[in-house]
């Protein structure tokens, strides 16, 4: 048994170099995987580390022509059209038009059943024969009240000759006196008898006014009847065409409070109108006679050209949201459109040539710790220009470019050449001022700026009540400066100014270290897709911000970078 113990381990001491190999090959390949998870773990946590880098996407600053326009919808309808209704009730018994009929002012085009208003107005003659026989019969009773009259007075006078005469025969003692105080008591019976008669006389004549008030009476209600049965035929008030009707034959119509309509008719196709409504955010910029263009779905491709002739006040509330109707005014010389359609308005309000142009989506990009510095104001030009965009009526609010909170004082960023010195430029040439009258402009101007700059220390929510106060005070002065004749111009210019927006902004580039860099600006116009940057020819952003420049319109989100691939690890065999 010792000798099977010792050959045991010589049979494995035989297998050593095999084993010794395979081992061998074991390390190798692990060390190989090792160094794989190392390359592979490094380069991933390379891309990890790019992968969390902010990266941005851009555009430029452009330099072209903008215009500002306002999108609405409306109904194409006719400038006049007259609803045609009727004033009585009953069967419709013939209507002598159909839709697309022209007519003319006056024209029968329809008929509602006239027999019983023909019997209304027989009634009412009878009534009114009947009057006038009662008048002939007060009269003829007022006459024989007057001859009643005529009797009883010569009565009365015949009485008193026979009273006289029995008077005198009693003082000389022919007759008793009893006789003369029968002819007294006969002339007080008469004279009685007379005012009985004119009594009557006077009752008679009321009869007689009371039966010449009942013919007019009877006249009137004759004369109504006839009107009712004439308004059983129904004609058209203008010359026009008919757009819609609403009855048809044997349908009857009942006129209590209000009028049936029956027909409408438009009394021109040939002048149209569209009746756009207008957000209340843009119904300020919204002027009579500015260009507006429309499309119609039935027309594609098509636009057609008007203008706007009234912006009318009353407001529609419609699930809180408030419009007013703009009224575009238009030629339909070919007949195209037609009422009812449903057009795509959109009304240029403002245009500039050759300016500068950034896309919106850079004004509306934030970067967190990225803050714009503080401006340094100037105060000449600041102030002054200040004073000009408050005497023009500039608004401070753009829905379309949202503006950056502003810490800035008045006059940051703008230089020279914004609204405040085209206003000021433009009232002195526009006007045609005396040279006293520019003086006093210059010195309104000069005591202006000391309360505008003033506004910087005033707080931020209580600014812009204040910045409006004074601009308040600025117009009413310059307005006593203008003579009668310039006045209209003044208030003019005033308006049309105040129509231009101008509000704060910021803006996003790349400094010299490839990081990004806040500024603070003046923008104008949008057309939606860009907006005007207002940078004076002095303003210290000229250089930094012109045509060409790179700005910051997003940024590219981490998880849209590329991910590192999964490294495959190869699997041992023990």
């Amino acid at each position: 048994m010792g000798i099977k113990a010792q050959g045991v381990p010589g049979q494995f001491g035989v297998m050593n170099p095999f084993y010794n190999g395979l081992m061998k090959k074991t390390w190798i390949a692990g060390g190989l995987v090792a160094v794989a998870l190392a390359a592979g773990g490094g380069w991933w946590w390379m891309q990890r580390t790019a992968s969390q880098e902010v990266q941005y996407r851009t555009g430029k600053i452009e330099r072209g022509a903008l215009q500002a326009a306002v999108a609405a919808s409306g109904a194409v309808s006719p400038v006049t059209q007259v609803t045609v209704g009727t004033q009585v009730s009953g069967q419709i018994k013939e209507i002598l038009v159909d839709f697309n009929s022209e007519v003319k002012a006056g024209q029968l085009i329809a008929v509602i059943d006239p027999e019983t208003f023909e019997y209304r107005v027989r009634s009412a003659q009878a009534d009114l024969d009947s009057a006038k026989a009662a008048v002939l019969t007060a009269q003829a009773n007022e006459l024989a009240a007057r001859a009643q009259v005529s009797s009883a007075q010569t009565d009365l006078n015949e009485a008193r000759r026979t009273h006289d005469r029995n008077l005198m025969l009693v003082s000389k003692q022919f007759i008793a006196q009893s006789e003369a105080d029968k002819s007294n008591a006969l002339v007080n019976t008469t004279s009685e008898a007379l005012k009985v008669a004119q009594a009557q006389v006077g009752v008679s004549e009321a009869q007689t006014q009371s039966a010449r008030a009942t013919v007019l009476q009877r006249d009137a209600a004759l004369a109504q009847a006839r009107i009712d049965l004439t308004r059983t035929r129904i004609t058209s008030p203008v010359n026009g065409i008919v757009i819609k009707r609403t009855i048809e034959k044997g349908q009857t119509v009942a006129a209590s409070l209000q009028s049936p309509e029956l027909f409408i008719i438009a009394q021109n196709l040939r002048e149209m109108q569209v009746e756009a409504a207008i957000d209340e955010a843009d119904v300020g910029r919204i002027r009579n006679g500015q260009k507006a263009t429309f499309t119609v779905d039935a027309f594609p491709g098509q636009t057609f050209e008007g203008q706007i002739a009234q912006v009318r006040k009353a407001a529609t509330n419609v699930a809180n949201v408030v419009t007013y109707v703009a009224v575009v005014h238009f030629a339909n010389s070919d007949g195209r459109l037609l009422p009812g359609m449903t057009a795509n308005v959109r009304v240029v309000t403002d245009t500039r040539e050759s300016v500068l142009k950034v896309p919106n989506s850079a004004l509306r990009v934030r970067i967190a710790g990225v803050e714009p510095a503080v401006d340094t104001p100037a105060p000449k030009t600041g102030a002054t220009e200040v004073a000009g965009n408050a005497a023009s009526g500039a608004s401070s609010t753009n829905a379309a470019a949202p503006s950056a909170p502003s810490t800035s004082t008045p006059g940051q960023g703008g230089g020279q050449g914004g609204p405040g010195s085209e206003f000021r430029q433009r009232l002195m040439a526009e006007l045609n001022l005396s040279a006293e009258q520019k003086e006093k402009v210059e010195a309104v101007y000069a005591a202006a700026r000391p309360r505008f700059m003033q506004l910087r220390e005033v707080p931020e929510a209580e600014r812009g009540k204040a910045r409006e106060r004074i601009t308040g005070e600025i117009r009413a002065q310059l307005a006593e400066l203008m003579t009668p004749e310039q006045k209209p111009k003044f208030a003019a210019l005033v308006a049309e100014m105040g129509a231009r927006t101008v509000t704060r902004g910021r803006l996003h580039v790349m400094d010299a270290q490839g990081k990004p860099k806040a500024l603070n600006i003046r923008l104008g116009i949008t057309d939606g897709t860009t907006t005007e940057l207002l940078i004076g020819p002095n303003s210290p952003l000229a250089e930094e911000l012109k045509e060409g420049t790179v700005v910051i319109t997003g940024t590219v989100s981490s998880n849209n970078a590329p991910k590192a691939p999964t490294a495959t690890v190869p699997r041992m065999g023990f």
